[in-house]
């Protein structure tokens, strides 16, 4: 009875947590970084335009980061270097991606002043 009481917190808890796999692996390290989370997607957005493409150059990276890869300029490269690869499981490098992509997308958001 302890453990269906127990296991069940543990599932509310994760549920209605407001941190979420993005926000616990991703924010919190790069709260302390140079170049803020907002900056480096539309770097990424610049560079690759679409959603599709955004996010396999983001999972590519993140599983496999290299200097060819990077989206920063070799300045930032040569003095704070290459990322260490993501640890998280591919679903949840995914999800997190997904989350990053829905907080700061431009498409869909921005609105047209008519001109009457």
């Amino acid at each position: 009875m302890v453990k269906k009481v127990l296991l069940a917190i543990v599932c509310f808890g994760t549920l209605f947590s407001k941190s979420n796999i993005y926000e616990r692996n991703c924010v919190k390290c790069h709260s302390h970084q140079v170049v803020s989370l907002d900056k480096l997607f539309y770097r990424y957005l610049l560079k690759y335009s679409s959603e599709r493409a955004v996010k396999k150059s983001l999972y590519d990276y993140l599983k496999h980061p290299s200097y060819f890869k990077t989206i920063m300029p070799s300045g930032y490269i040569n003095r704070y270097g290459i990322k260490l690869p993501s640890k998280l499981s591919d679903n949840d490098l995914k999800r997190a991606i997904n989350i990053y992509w829905d907080k700061y997308k431009v498409f869909g958001k921005l609105k047209l002043k008519r001109e009457d």
